[in-house]
């Protein structure tokens, strides 16, 4: 059996002010993806992405995911008690964030940073399809830390008990996510970026990331616990796995369609 850390969710505390690590890992993937894709395009520029545009980039970031994660647990996840206790929606401290919303987000974002700045859409998502795994692992490493998106029950060695989840063993699936979604998957795009000539096939960097983290998302939802308000849907698959399918399909699209070079 692993023991739990029991790490303060709170990073900083002064007065009645506190910064907790679920916010400190937002910041954290933002500005190491802000840096990655910096770095790329001071080797290979994009065209029209400027210093000026680059520096707006954390702007539309954080807006992209903020609104976007927020809406999308709203929507996919709560839509009943949200509509009944609206006023709700603003509280974000109080958690409650989805990924595939702030993917969507996101998307949305960056389509209109691209419009003002008259930048090729796809050709920037691939160097964020290239940053985006650091905020994934930042992320699920913050829902260890805060006890939450505990995994299922099991009798596994890697089993450990949640101060949410009950005196029964679980697994750490948010660890399992940080590894396959976060390191494994940053592994493989920045190879694929670096080594081969992918980034020149425009929107193909995109579709393996999209490929690769509904797979990875969907593997690891069969570790983790249902969400206590939602259960298994489908055929027994989760919510995650549910959202995954549409991006599994977006990505291999994506690398399936006629490419446009750069």
């Amino acid at each position: 059996m692993l023991v739990f850390p029991n790490i303060d969710p709170v990073a900083v505390s002064i007065g009645g002010f506190a910064i907790r690590w679920y916010s400190l890992a937002y910041m954290a993937g933002i500005l190491l993806g802000w840096w990655i894709i910096a770095k790329e395009n001071s080797k290979k520029p994009l065209e029209n992405l400027t210093k000026s545009a680059l520096d707006d980039i954390v702007v539309w970031a954080v807006a992209g995911i903020i609104l976007g994660g927020r809406f999308g647990y709203v929507l996919f996840y709560k839509p009943n008690y949200y509509l009944q206790n609206p006023l709700e929606i603003l509280r974000l401290w109080e958690g409650g964030m989805s990924f595939h919303g702030g993917l969507i987000g996101t998307i949305v974002a960056f389509y209109l940073f691209c419009r003002k700045y008259k930048i090729r859409f796809l050709a920037l998502t691939d160097l964020l399809a290239c940053a985006a795994p650091i905020g994934l692992f930042f992320g699920r490493i913050a829902n260890f830390i805060n006890g939450e998106l505990f995994g299922r029950v099991t009798n596994s060695e890697l089993g450990m008990i949640f101060p949410h989840g009950g005196e029964v063993l679980r697994h750490p699936s948010q660890l399992y996510e940080a590894a396959l979604e976060g390191i494994l998957l940053f592994m493989i795009m920045i190879f694929l970026l670096k080594k081969t000539n992918l980034r020149s096939k425009i929107g193909y960097l995109s579709g393996i990331f999209l490929i690769l983290y509904s797979l990875a998302r969907i593997v690891c939802e069969y570790f983790r616990e249902p969400d206590s308000f939602l259960g298994f849907l489908y055929l027994g698959a989760t919510m995650g796995q549910v959202l995954s399918l549409p991006m599994l399909i977006a990505g291999l699209y994506l690398i399936r369609r006629k490419q446009k070079t750069i």
